[in-house]
């Protein structure tokens, strides 16, 4: 913990991190099992309505290097409050209007959102637990874990109770009031989170190797571009799957569920075994396994074998992320350092991760057959286990 603070301050601080981070997955999660509901009451073909998940992901990795700037121009404090204020309005927007543009528009300012609070957030638990960065992690990637195993699994619920799947998405702007209270109980004081590019850290820069000339950086960001695009795709796609399978609506939503409570227990169990057994590579080879694994028990289109695949699968969803969070935390020493690795990563890791999903989409509308669609996901485990034995384990931080 960082000396500067309180232990009751490093409380309000986690517990703002994990209600803010509950935020920045149900506005994308929650269109996956509305998918086929959407393109039918909208006529709209698979690649449109899988815009709706595309648009805020690359959102994501296009506007991450926003979020330095506006913290060195507003603060933290009015940066994040903004952001929540952004995903609270734009989620609760589509419950009013049934339109495709007020859909993209509404996914394309999330994105916005989701984009500038994720570096900082990373930031702040580099700056104020340097020595519990993985837990923090774990927590951070909980919340989302929670957000995302929410949405996934009642959204369906929503639509069925209700008939609407307006309500069903815009329902989840509730999330952002309990962002924006944990964050004004974390704010109450000075805090600050200090990134690259400010003047007072200006003489650092000249010292500092830019991540977008390190090679391992580069292998970051491959490696979280990868397993976002795994992430979205699964997400948005397993409902739709299961359904053209033959399931209805909630079972395609319980099978969802399953695979994102698995998540949520790994979101946060996975960091702390980590810190406890830091085998990196060892860690990452037994999830993507367990990847290639569930995509085979998927593809069989068996019910069972399916519904096993949804357990399996909640492995690697719920431990790759935390782990990917942690790779520019390991690497470097210094909470600019963190926030320029992970703004790089989550640079262009997310425009991976928002493409990928939608050639599925392209794809699938050309050919109508989900095979392609499985071995594109199992393409992308396959070359996660290539890069898990060039990231390799830890290293002493000396060849930066």
């Amino acid at each position: 913990m960082h000396r500067n603070i309180s232990k009751q301050k490093s409380v309000f601080i986690i517990f703002a991190i994990f209600a803010i981070s509950i935020n920045m997955r149900p506005a994308i999660t929650s269109i996956g099992p509305m998918l086929e509901t959407i393109r039918e009451q909208l006529l709209l073909s698979n690649a449109q309505v899988s815009l709706l998940t595309a648009v805020p992901v690359i959102c994501m990795g296009v506007f991450a290097t926003m979020a330095p700037v506006l913290n060195r121009k507003f603060g933290v404090k009015h940066t994040i409050y903004t952001m929540l204020i952004i995903i609270a309005i734009m989620t609760l927007l589509r419950g009013f209007i049934s339109s495709f543009l007020i859909l993209i528009g509404t996914a394309f300012l999330i994105g916005i959102a989701i984009a500038v609070i994720g570096p900082l957030l990373s930031a702040m638990i580099k700056q104020y637990f340097p020595e519990r960065a993985a837990s923090v992690i774990g927590i951070y990637s909980f919340g989302m874990g929670v957000g995302s195993a929410a949405s996934a699994g009642l959204t369906a619920v929503f639509f069925e109770r209700t008939g609407s799947y307006l309500f069903a998405l815009s329902s989840w702007s509730v999330l952002a009031l309990l962002g924006l209270v944990a964050w004004s109980l974390a704010m109450k004081g000075n805090m600050e989170v200090r990134q690259l590019a400010s003047i007072v850290v200006k003489d650092k820069q000249k010292k500092m190797k830019s991540p977008w000339k390190t090679r391992k950086a580069w292998l970051f960001l491959l490696f979280f571009g990868l397993q976002s695009s795994a992430f979205f795709s699964i997400i948005t796609w397993l409902a739709p799957i299961a359904i053209s399978a033959g399931m209805t609506l909630l079972q395609a939503g319980t099978l969802l569920s399953i695979m994102t409570t698995v998540q949520i227990f790994l979101n946060i169990l996975l960091p702390l075994l980590m810190e406890r057994f830091p085998a990196r590579k060892f860690w990452l080879l037994l999830m993507l396994i367990a990847g290639m694994l569930a995509v085979f028990l998927f593809w069989t289109g068996m019910y069972p074998l399916m519904w096993a695949g949804a357990f399996i699968m909640g492995i690697p969803l719920g431990g790759l992320f935390p782990v990917a969070l942690l790779l520019p935390l390991d690497e470097t020493r210094t909470a600019e350092e963190a926030s320029s690795w992970t703004a790089m990563m989550q640079t262009g890791g997310f425009i991976i991760g928002g493409l990928l999903p939608l050639l599925i989409a392209v794809v699938y509308d050309g050919t109508e057959n989900h095979h392609y669609t499985f071995g594109i996901i199992l393409l992308l485990y396959v070359m996660m286990f290539i890069l898990t034995f060039m990231i390799g384990d830890k290293k002493i931080l000396n060849d930066l």
